[in-house]
């Protein structure tokens, strides 16, 4: 089978075409014929390292952690799904040499792997994982929100995304509309307002413009009752500036720094909750929990993808993978797909 491998960080070129056996499911495991893989920052970043021609934990690794395709084979003791079930993965890679979704057949654990709704198809499936799962726990940390999305679990609640063109924020705003709240989001320009507005945001401004803090307080009086955050030390201000007594801001990555600067006494008088969110120590059970309301979500039609719905798609074969990889991390606007297999 047709496998994409590194032996060693660096830049997209360590990314090499081999031909690989077909290897057996074990016990809990699932064997999946990928037809879309998909590419995220962390598929990059994993594959850089902390510099270039890094020794990995295994010989070589497989990469890419979203994918989508169907059973081709299970093991022992599965139950989850069934040889011919379309599924979607999250964290195929994780912590393993041979899983991820950039090979034609990908065998994983069965708890990272959930049934993929008839209404849905593979790019939906292939854009899920990472970003829709990451989006899912920032919308449930709250003090006083709900533990688990569902149709009216955030109604009444004013939800702010920042960068509502990204793929988590794009999941953000679909799951918090999906879910009833009301949704501002804040981007860079008239492009990404567009794509903000497609994909469902109530209330899109460009934070370049004008004073977003009275903009935001203008649709929000009493302050936001939920942030969730791509670039907290840029944004650190304006979000004091926005939330509510009690309110909570949950942060899901570092861009524009690694270090921001709060103002204890001000936090302190609105009892603020910071809560950070990193997918792969997030525990394997917020994971399935994620799954089953995503799968909820897209049987009532929401998560869609496509420039239609907010989210561009930017489509490689296999043999293209490294291209794939260079554009993720040139930060294109959309979702970066592979095409595996014929679905």
């Amino acid at each position: 089978m047709k496998t994409i491998v590194y032996s060693e960080t660096g830049d997209p070129s360590v990314l090499h075409l081999v031909e690989r056996p077909v290897t057996e499911p074990g016990a809990g495991e699932v064997r999946v014929r990928i037809v879309v893989s998909g590419v995220n920052p962390t598929d990059w970043k994993s594959r850089r390292g902390a510099g270039a021609g890094e020794a990995l934990t295994f010989a070589d690794v497989v990469p890419n952690q979203d994918g989508a395709g169907f059973v081709d084979a299970v093991g022992a003791g599965v139950s989850n799904v069934a040889v011919g079930d379309r599924v979607w993965l999250a964290l195929a890679a994780y912590q393993r040499a041979d899983s991820g979704t950039a090979q034609e057949l990908a065998v994983l654990p069965a708890e990272r792997v959930f049934l993929l709704p008839s209404p849905a198809s593979f790019d939906q499936g292939a854009s899920l994982g990472v970003p829709a799962i990451t989006a899912y726990r920032a919308l449930t940390v709250a003090e006083d929100g709900p533990r688990r999305l569902h149709l009216g679990a955030l109604d009444g609640k004013i939800v702010l995304v920042a960068g509502g063109a990204g793929a988590v924020g794009h999941a953000a705003i679909q799951l918090a509309c999906w879910a009833g709240a009301t949704v501002i989001t804040t981007v860079s320009g008239p492009a990404k307002a567009a794509l903000a507005s497609a994909a469902g945001a109530h209330h899109v401004l460009i934070y370049t413009d004008s004073d977003a803090a009275a903009d935001i307080r203008a649709i929000a009086p009493d302050g936001v009752d939920l942030i969730v955050e791509v670039s907290p030390a840029q944004n650190s201000e304006l979000d004091l500036a926005v939330i509510r007594n009690r309110g909570s801001i949950a942060v899901y990555a570092n861009n524009g720094g690694d270090r921001m600067t709060l103002d204890v006494r001000k936090h302190f008088s609105l009892n603020v909750r910071y809560q950070f969110v990193l997918l792969y120590t997030v525990g394997i059970e917020v994971v399935q929990q994620a799954a089953a309301s995503i799968n909820e979500a897209l049987v009532d039609g929401a998560l869609a993808v496509g420039t239609d719905a907010g989210l561009p798609l930017h489509r490689f074969d296999l043999a293209h993978t490294a291209d794939a990889h260079a554009l993720v991390e040139s930060g294109v606007t959309g979702k970066v797909l592979i095409d595996v297999a014929a679905g």
